[in-house]
């Protein structure tokens, strides 16, 4: 849980006792972030030129588009091809590169897949 910010407090000496509501309300802060779709998309778009997408059988996993459905805390729906395809390894690693543009301090992020409708 690297996302997690750790504080070392002393309730004895009062050391940085002060600083504790602050990064709390930081934290609720960042709970309630809404990234718009586009810079979504882009953040996406770009982890996908990084790292491609796993396979399986010929079959590559692809992502047509990703949006924030939720915040408090922060849910990104991804539109793919066939959820089955996605490895853990890759979904912390879209977490990652959303991390990467805008932190979610102390936020758990929730990825949810959703195959393609025909």
């Amino acid at each position: 849980m690297d996302y997690v910010p750790i504080l070392f407090i002393s309730a004895k000496t009062g050391q940085r006792v002060d600083q504790v509501l602050s990064l709390a309300l930081r934290v609720q802060e960042e709970r309630l972030t809404r990234l718009p779709t586009s810079k979504i998309n882009r953040i996406l778009q770009h982890a996908q030129d990084k790292h491609a997408a796993p396979s399986h059988g010929g079959t590559g996993l692809k992502i047509y588009y990703g949006t924030q459905v939720r915040n408090d805390p922060p849910v990104f729906l991804l539109h793919v091809n066939d959820p089955k395809l996605a490895h853990f390894t890759y979904l912390r690693f879209i977490e990652n590169s959303i991390r990467a543009e805008h932190a979610f301090l102390g936020t758990p992020i929730r990825i949810v897949l959703r195959p393609r409708r025909k």
